[in-house]
């Protein structure tokens, strides 16, 4: 894996078997306080993290670590709490409005949540709680909280920071506020234990936010292998689509704002299309997913694009789809196109090539370790559209190239199992553990 977790997995996996179960945190409170686990994926701020929490807390409860996961109530209409998954608890927290909220106007609402997470944690009996492990820089700071509260040791992941995603702005996107950074860089210096995409975000705390290199640990995220798998291929997943059978499919699929530049797979397309009208009569691209962040503000924008560029003809929007539906879809694109700005894994790319897909992505983020370059996609420097044409034009010469490449990433797919990452995971919990013990022994010593 990494250097970094690679210390962390020798201490653990020293201890004897018995002392290692024993030591390793039996029930965990999960925070996800900006999207619900119970959202689809692709919808308002639901994206890749939706998934990575729901697999992730799926799989440790299979391996006996029950997890609670506490998020904000967006509807009257769920349940205080929902078993997920026997094991996998979701509570709903009322803070602020139902809806109408935006992720931007929920640091004033954290508040409101900690009191709900702290009502619930009052009904139990001290110690309930070994750990808390918080997703993304708001339900960090609940996590702080919670865990100096409750005596636990707190484990963050950050998904994405808003120093690196500052750093890679698309045109006319807006950047993230100061009060994120300085946010993030209090959770850096509270947590026990901080999880990293790849080597790469891993060195991005360390060099953005001063991160003590030893308390961060390395794990990919992971795939559902038995969803996302090539199935009974791309002929039969067209069909059930209603798509052509020889048309050459170029997929985006994801959350539609400039992040994730969905926009430069269009304008690929028309440079394309300008160098080869002749291949007009045989391209379809589907765009697949719901408005999100800044791209809200303009919810019509990448429709009026593609009328502008001369290529509605050949644009398919769809709203986003259930994850067995997107597997479906994956399987029947000649390619996914993932041209973000910033990822810090893109578990789309990994998804899709479960499903035996290649990926044209950006050479971003966790891109680079997702997509191996020139055997299971291709990786591009930059955003610029002439670049994604070349490489679409590839996919059009030779249309043995999707399939060659798609069971190399069928191949590749299977090193980024839940179970792995779920593994990995629960050896940082109890390497958090004892770093959270010698901390308090030290204070008191």
């Amino acid at each position: 894996m990494s250097q970094y977790v690679s210390r962390l997995g020798r201490r653990s996996s020293a201890a004897p078997h018995r002392l290692r179960l024993h030591r390793r945190p039996r029930r965990v409170a999960m925070l996800s306080v900006h999207t619900s686990p119970l959202h689809q994926p692709g919808t308002g701020d639901a994206g890749g993290m939706n998934v990575y929490i729901v697999e992730l807390a799926q799989r440790l409860a299979a391996i006996n670590i029950e997890v609670e996961i506490f998020t904000r109530s967006t509807t009257a209409a769920v349940p205080p709490t929902v078993e997920l998954a026997p094991g996998v608890l979701v509570r709903h927290i009322d803070a602020g409005p139902y809806e109408g909220l935006a992720k931007e106007e929920l640091p004033a609402q954290l508040c409101a949540f900690t009191h709900g997470v702290m009502q619930a944690w009052a009904g139990h009996r001290p110690g309930y709680y070994d750990l808390v492990h918080s997703h993304y820089w708001l339900s960090g700071h609940v996590g702080w909280l919670a865990a100096q509260r409750w005596g636990a040791p707190l484990v963050h992941a950050m998904h994405t920071m808003a120093k690196v995603k500052n750093a890679n702005l698309a045109d006319g996107d807006t950047p993230e506020p100061a009060a994120r950074v300085i946010g993030e860089t209090q959770i850096v210096a509270a947590a026990d234990r901080l999880i990293a995409n790849t080597a790469e975000e891993a060195e991005e705390l360390v060099r953005h936010y001063a991160a003590d290199r030893d308390n961060v640990a390395v794990v990919h995220p992971g795939v559902n292998l038995e969803r996302f798998r090539p199935a009974d291929g791309r002929a039969a997943a067209r069909a059930r689509l209603g798509l052509p059978q020889d048309a050459l499919i170029p997929l985006f699929a994801g959350r539609i704002q400039p992040l994730k530049a969905p926009d430069v797979l269009l304008r690929a397309v028309a440079v394309l299309l300008d160098e080869r009208p002749d291949l007009r009569s045989r391209l379809l691209v589907p765009v697949v997913g719901g408005l999100s962040g800044s791209g809200l503000a303009k919810p019509e924008g990448l429709q009026k694009l593609a009328a502008r560029l001369g290529i509605a003809d050949v644009v398919r929007f769809h709203p986003p789809v259930g994850q067995e539906q997107l597997a479906d879809w994956f399987r029947a694109a000649s390619v996914l196109v993932m041209p973000s700005y910033s990822e810090s894994f893109g578990l789309v790319a990994i998804e899709a090539q479960a499903a035996g897909t290649p990926v044209l992505a950006a050479a971003v983020g966790g891109l680079p370790v997702a997509v191996d370059d020139g055997r299971t996609g291709v990786l591009v420097r930059g955003h610029d559209p002439a670049d994604y044409a070349r490489v679409l034009g590839g996919f059009a010469d030779d249309p043995q190239l999707a399939a060659r490449m798609g069971a190399a990433a069928a191949r590749h797919a299977q090193s980024f199992g839940w179970d792995t990452a779920a593994a990995a995971t629960a050896d940082v919990y109890t390497a958090a553990a004892q770093a959270y013990r010698r901390r308090v022994r030290s204070h008191h010593g």
